[in-house]
């Protein structure tokens, strides 16, 4: 397998399919969960949708690096989810999983030229390092929502 269609696939089990590293996935994870779970506040934590926002922000904003945008995603802003009813969480979702399978479909044709290449600028590093740092931040954050999605069926 070449190493563009090995991250893909590495992509895709974070994101939409997988149960190799954490047992689960974004989708499985967040697929039926509800507007009222998805907002449900647990302390000072942030919630499942402005989890799942974020995650969607940076590979949304990498996907246009990807097509030949520029970079505009900026950490102080990936936070920033604007009031979000039960449709727009429908939508987020739906956002979400395009955007991963989008994603993945554009790594897995990547040549090893191309995973190599500086990310925009030297100092941002190569795409490889940027989807792999992509990779473990969905990880960090799934773990996160799971807790949280626990913790709010523990105390219902």
């Amino acid at each position: 397998m070449t190493t563009s269609k090995e991250i893909a696939k590495r992509f895709r089990e974070v994101t939409l399919n997988g149960t190799w590293i954490a047992n689960t996935n974004w989708q499985a994870q967040i697929s039926s969960i509800s507007y009222e779970t998805a907002t449900s506040k647990i302390g000072s934590l942030n919630t499942i949708a402005l989890l799942t926002f974020h995650i969607n922000y940076y590979i949304d904003g990498i996907l246009s690096v990807f097509d030949g945008g520029d970079l505009l995603i900026r950490d102080k802003f990936s936070f920033d989810m604007p009031s979000l009813s039960h449709d727009d969480w429908e939508v987020l979702k739906q956002n979400f999983f395009k955007n991963a399978e989008s994603f993945a479909q554009k790594v897995e044709v990547m040549t090893d030229e191309q995973l190599n290449a500086d990310f925009v600028k030297a100092d941002y590093g190569t795409y490889y390092r940027n989807i792999d740092a992509m990779i473990e931040h969905a990880y960090y954050h799934l773990g996160q929502v799971s807790l949280i999605k626990k913790m709010i069926e523990q105390s219902n």
